[in-house]
């Protein structure tokens, strides 16, 4: 099975990005982002639900 959709953890979380930045979240249920598609990576900003239409 295929999963496009987010990871969700218990919150808050501080995750090191690859760069050094640090992304912080107080919320009690974070959505990870797990598809690379979000605008808000490493947050979940839905965007693994957008399709692209086929004819």
């Amino acid at each position: 099975m295929v999963h496009e959709g987010p990871m969700l953890v218990d919150g808050p979380v501080e995750i090191v990005l690859p760069d050094g930045a640090v992304a912080r979240s107080e919320r009690f249920l974070v959505a990870l982002c797990v598809c690379r598609r979000s605008k808000r990576y490493p947050f979940c900003d839905t965007s693994h639900r957008r399709r692209v239409r086929t004819r």
